[in-house]
């Protein structure tokens, strides 16, 4: 009796196996496509950093190589010095107190090289004011702004300000009140539903609370635990969505699956756990790889590249899926939103969502975040089950000052002078892309960009273990960028041709210097094979040994 009690539940057996097996070639082959295995491995790997010496010849250039390395830092050093002491100054003062300049301070570079730089190479965290496309510093630089605000700016510095202000008037006579809305609430619902092509509207705080609630709403419909998002996506920092390093938690019930893959699509269609699919649209630039920062720019791997019409078919085939197996799509547009077309990544790529979360230049310069849903998916509770609900409250969701800002931005996205800015969008920038390229190329400089409209990567052509250094030359030329360095550049609409031009300048003058100061330095037999290894070879000496 037991035996054929066996036989019979070998099917499902094997089915089991099979599906797991469908599940673990879904995932991303590397250690970003397996959380669990990425943070075993985070916590294997040992601290150690590089001396004087070690700092200027980590790749084991030759001693006048080594030579040009130093009197280059130290004259890139002493610039800075005397360029950003006032604002190296107050951010000094504050270090100590503001944990998140601790961090952005110690993972600028790699690792092994940060206190070198974070001793003589500080430009400040402080700004004083922003007009057009550039910001100014406590020291009285101007600087072409290309860190975006992580994303909130898109159209100027200028729009915003005004956004803020003229809302904050419109409101001024609700002040803080909460709870009750103020009525230019009504008018936003309806522009965001007319945007999305969705039905309800919900607001928040931020943009990792509006991607919470999404996955929170998909979830409480579906009745399914897992959520589904790609290799290398950020849908903010809570545990299901940022699996892996930076998580103390561990995500359980997330699957993080190749991109633009059909192994993926197989998990899709054979699972029945699957709550929701989260996509950023931002992956297009960089498919299966995490955001480019150049703290993990150890050699000259890094990888980018956008290609609309794959992405496209990939997006339809994602659509198609999940509205075969009834799993939500949702688009995370916290980021991207309004930077590729008016209504977003569901207009640019033409595919529908069945959600999507919104923030950052929405909020016309202030904190926001927002959910645009089907009826159905967005309902927080069960006509038939009182005490069956999706809760989700914050004190300070419409709040009336965000609502006014809001509401400048909505009206100012349909004026001519904002649309004009979309027009020939994509032609201009890949226009401009192409012409530093070859600007570079000319020069025989070992670096090339890539884009995504005015998302921008800076990759590096030649095996080299000193690639983050250009950052800090960029800086140096009058070019403002995010603590993740040159993985990522964000221009907004408004950059003319003369603004980018100028922007271009600095930039091949930057890579020029750091070319004579010795950083690119190559003797025909590096690879970026061989520094990961020797990289590896110094962790497991220092692993196991202490030294």
């Amino acid at each position: 009796m037991l035996a054929g009690l066996g036989v019979m539940a070998l099917p499902a057996l094997v089915l089991k196996a099979k599906r797991r097996l469908e599940l673990s070639k879904g995932k991303h082959p590397s250690l970003a496509g397996h959380s669990k295995m990425s943070r075993r491995v985070a916590r294997l790997l040992p601290f150690y950093e590089y001396d004087e010496t070690g700092f200027f010849c980590s790749d084991d250039a030759p001693p006048e190589v080594v030579a040009s390395r130093r009197a280059g830092f130290f004259r890139l050093a002493d610039a800075y010095r005397a360029r950003f002491a006032h604002s190296a100054a107050q951010t000094a003062v504050v270090r100590d107190g503001v944990s998140d300049l601790q961090f952005t301070g110690a993972y600028r570079v790699p690792f092994q090289y940060s206190r070198m730089v974070r001793t003589h190479l500080q430009a400040g965290a402080f700004v004083a004011s922003s007009q057009g496309v550039t910001v100014t510093d406590l020291d009285g630089n101007v600087l072409y702004d290309l860190t975006g605000s992580y994303g909130v700016n898109v159209f100027g510095y200028d729009f915003y300000k005004s956004c803020m202000a003229r809302g904050s008037a419109r409101v001024e006579a609700l002040g803080p009140v909460l709870g009750a809305y103020h009525p230019l609430l009504a008018y936003n619902v309806e522009r965001l539903k007319a945007i999305s092509g969705l039905d309800e509207v919900s607001f928040h705080m931020s943009g990792t609370e509006a991607v919470m609630q999404a996955v929170r709403l998909a979830r409480y419909h579906t009745r399914r635990t897992h959520l589904v998002r790609f290799c290398g996506a950020y849908h903010g920092w809570w545990g299901d969505v940022q699996p892996g390093v930076g998580n103390p938690v561990a995500a359980e019930q997330t699957y993080t699956l190749k991109d633009m893959h059909p192994d993926a699509l197989r998990v899709l269609r054979r699972r029945k756990d699957i709550a929701c699919v989260l996509i950023n649209p931002l992956q297009a630039l960089h498919p299966n790889g995490s955001a480019p920062g150049d703290s993990s720019l150890v050699d000259s791997s890094r990888r980018a590249g956008f290609d609309r019409a794959a992405y496209t078919a990939w997006l339809k085939a994602l659509r198609e899926v999940c509205t075969e197996r009834g799993i939500p799509l949702i688009f995370d547009e916290v980021f991207m939103g309004f930077r590729l077309a008016p209504g977003g990544a569901q207009e640019y790529f033409g595919v529908k969502a069945d959600m999507v979360t919104y923030g950052k230049t929405l909020g016309g310069g202030l904190p926001v975040g927002v959910v645009c849903g089907r009826a159905d998916l967005m309902r927080r509770y069960r006509d038939d089950r009182p005490a069956d609900i999706c809760f989700a409250r914050g004190t300070f969701n419409s709040h009336p000052h965000v609502m006014g800002a809001m509401a400048e931005f909505l009206e100012r996205l349909d004026t001519p002078e904002v649309q004009a800015l979309y027009q020939g969008l994509d032609d201009i920038w890949n226009a401009r892309a192409a012409r530093l390229n070859a600007r570079l190329a000319a020069d025989r400089l070992p670096v090339q960009v890539a884009n995504l409209s005015t998302i921008w990567t800076v990759l590096y052509t030649r095996p080299s273990r000193y690639n983050w250094m250009l950052q800090y030359y960029l800086r140096l030329e009058g070019l403002a960028l995010s603590w993740v360095g040159t993985g990522r550049f964000i221009f907004s609409l408004n950059y003319g041709d003369a603004e980018f031009e100028a922007v271009a300048d600095r930039f091949v003058a930057a890579a020029r210097q750091m070319e004579a100061d010795g950083w690119w330095w190559h003797d025909g037999q590096l690879t970026d094979k061989g520094i990961r290894r020797r990289i590896l070879k110094e962790m497991v000496r220092h692993r196991f040994s202490g030294k």
